[in-house]
């Protein structure tokens, strides 16, 4: 949390001051101990918040390769044969850098059946490796997706899109949040027949952006021969702040 802080009159008095009955210094007398409480009393306190629509980016996707094997080592060397040719395909035909495939889950494990008459039952081994993919030309995104699929991903679990530079927006956000909590603090002043001051204090949550999500029907993509590919639409996000601002009151 950012905090600024103004100083005004009595209201911000060095040492230890709680007004309502609390602890004073001694050497603090009671005149100035129940102005001090009327200054308190003569302050506004809202919080303003501000929003920013913003068109991603940046999209972050999810793909990976499950193959099932007799054997832990076969079904082992299925997956990474796919996925080295699935590799090939980022790096070579969609210009992808390496820094932006990261894997992201690497598992071999076995899987079993069950019935009443025979219980529990080994079946197979999985061996599952999926990657993070970033990708900057989000009007190509389906299409990578079904170049993907047709070369053996067969697990593209999820699409998220966001900003890689949110910082840049968060100013215009504090804007609107500080312009959001003068019009409360003045509307607040009016309805007690004073005038709006100086601020006082101003304290900020941390700016968000939320990451938007969207999925892939693999599925639905190859139903028809005819379908110029999967559309996949990015959307906006939205940068939020919050400002906690307090109000001196004439």
């Amino acid at each position: 949390m950012k905090m600024w802080m103004k100083p005004l009159g009595s209201v911000l008095i060095a040492g230890t001051l709680l007004v309502g009955g609390a602890a004073l210094p001694a050497s603090f007398g009671m005149g100035q101990a129940q102005a001090a409480e009327v200054s308190m009393m003569n302050v506004i306190n809202v919080v303003g918040k501000g929003e920013i629509k913003v068109t991603p980016d940046v999209a972050y996707l999810y793909i990976g390769v499950e193959s099932n094997a007799a054997t832990a080592a076969a079904a082992q060397k299925k997956t990474a044969a796919t996925m080295n040719k699935l590799s090939t395909l980022l790096k070579t035909d969609w210009k992808i850098a390496a820094k932006d495939i990261q894997t992201e889950q690497f598992y071999v494990s076995p899987n079993y059946t069950y019935t009443d008459k025979e219980g529990q039952k080994f079946k197979d081994y999985s061996a599952t490796h999926s990657i993070k993919v970033t990708y900057r030309d989000l009007d190509k995104i389906g299409q990578l997706l079904d170049a993907a699929s047709e070369a053996g991903a067969n697990r593209i679990q999820n699409i998220s899109f966001a900003s890689e530079n949110p910082d840049k927006y968060e100013e215009q956000a504090i804007a609107k949040a500080m312009a959001s909590a003068n019009t409360k603090a003045a509307a607040i002043a009016k309805a007690a027949n004073r005038s709006l001051g100086a601020v006082i204090t101003i304290s900020q949550d941390d700016a968000q952006a939320p990451i938007a999500y969207a999925q892939y029907d693999g599925a639905m993509a190859k139903a028809s021969e005819s379908s110029a590919g999967t559309s996949i639409e990015p959307g906006e996000i939205t940068v939020t702040t919050r400002l906690t601002v307090q109000y001196e009151m004439k």
